[in-house]
């Protein structure tokens, strides 16, 4: 059996315009929202339909794409792993938030 890896795949729609950042080496870093749906039968047989939330972070040549071609409500696949990260807020909080840090991306469609 090949090595276990961390890698996650998503077909979903942007929930948000996507953030360009700049660095001041001149490098740039996209981060979006993005929704996948799902949807289950209850106890009484009654469908239920739930979007499930997820922080995108892009790095490298596909920013590009994400800043010309990508926009909120778009359906889009990505594929890449996942990665927890933590920071201290203005009141001194330690916060927590896991992050889809995507390697591979494919538009699939325009916003609906």
């Amino acid at each position: 059996m090949n090595a276990l890896r961390n890698k996650v795949q998503l077909i979903g729609r942007l929930g948000q315009e996507p953030e360009i950042i700049t660095f001041e080496d001149g490098n740039k870093m996209a981060k979006f929202s993005m929704a996948t749906d799902d949807s289950y039968k209850d106890k009484d047989g009654v469908k239920v339909e739930r979007a499930y939330w997820h922080n995108v972070v892009v790095r490298g040549g596909l920013v590009t794409i994400v800043e010309n071609y990508v926009q909120k409500g778009q359906e889009i696949a990505i594929e890449g792993k996942l990665t927890n990260r933590s920071w201290e807020d203005q009141d001194g909080q330690k916060r927590y938030i896991t992050e889809v840090v995507c390697n591979e991306l494919l538009l699939l469609g325009n916003k609906s």
